[in-house]
């Protein structure tokens, strides 16, 4: 199959009590799920149909979300992304509950510790380092075997718009989104032979418990905290789903988002450095 081909969901196929068996509907498997963006991806999947893992270190907040999801319709378990042995233990245990598939995986675990960068404590730059460039790492590596096993299954990062230009004050947190960039980029095109897509969601900033004190942020101050937990959530589901003739890896969100990507595209590299240092002022 041409891996530029985005493949339809596949079909519901309903019970005799109303549940889509697993193994019968599509599956996702969802890092951070207890709360933000992971929890608004599980439960707008669950609510189109798909049997969603839930998996987060916190162990009450996915285990709360799989039981208003309903019997049958998820599965959930405590993951630290950046233990590979974690991994693979909840990947088995997901692809039992599931009926042997994995159709999308999200990686989307991640923190952030924001501020200039010798202020922030080196602990919290190697703890960035680990969970999001380590987590998504672990995580392609541990899941490929299951995807390779799942016709057209895709993997989504979950990157940032401090991956189009470096972000004073999220200095390494930039960096590590950098690296899911560059890691999507290359795997979107060495497992296209495999049938696995790999892409990447690229956010502005967005209103959750992440995102508590941004507002004197330079960065945040001038462009907002605009974007919702759903809106991210809709464009992962758009990027799964989406029928498209021409094959897109990174998919923004947001207006500003897309315009500072399409300008850093487009604009000479001091102008794009002009810009972001306006906006971080």
């Amino acid at each position: 199959m041409n891996p530029q081909t985005v493949r339809k969901p596949y079909a519901q196929i309903p019970t005799t009590d109303g549940l889509v068996s697993p193994g019968r509907r599509p599956a996702i498997f969802v890092t951070g799920a207890a709360s933000g963006i992971g929890r608004a991806c599980a439960e707008l999947f669950a609510q189109r149909g798909w049997f969603v893992g839930l998996y987060d270190i916190n162990a009450d907040g996915v285990a709360a979300i799989a039981a208003s999801l309903g019997q049958g319709n998820a599965t959930y378990g405590v993951l630290d992304v950046s233990d590979a042995d974690a991994w693979q233990q909840a990947l088995a245990d997901f692809w039992t509950q599931s009926g042997q598939r994995l159709d999308v995986l999200i990686n989307n675990a991640g923190i952030l510790s924001a501020g200039s960068f010798a202020a922030v404590p080196l602990a919290k730059h190697y703890a960035m380092l680990d969970v999001n460039i380590q987590g998504v790492v672990a995580g392609c590596h541990c899941a490929f075997n299951y995807l390779q096993r799942t016709p057209g299954a895709h993997v989504i990062n979950m990157a940032s718009a401090t991956a189009i230009y470096g972000q004073p004050d999220l200095a390494t947190y930039s960096a590590t989104k950098f690296a899911v960039r560059g890691l999507t980029e290359a795997l979107d095109l060495e497992w296209s032979k495999f049938d696995i897509r790999v892409s990447a969601i690229w956010p502005s900033f967005v209103r959750t418990a992440m995102a508590d004190g941004f507002e004197q942020m330079p960065s945040a101050k001038s462009l907002g905290i605009r974007l919702t937990p759903a809106d991210v959530a809709s464009t992962v589901w758009a990027c799964v789903t989406e029928k498209r003739l021409v094959h897109k890896t990174h998919w923004t969100v947001g207006l500003q988002a897309g315009l500072l990507s399409l300008a850093t595209r487009l604009a000479p590299s001091a102008l794009s450095r002009w810009v972001v240092r306006h906006i971080a002022r």
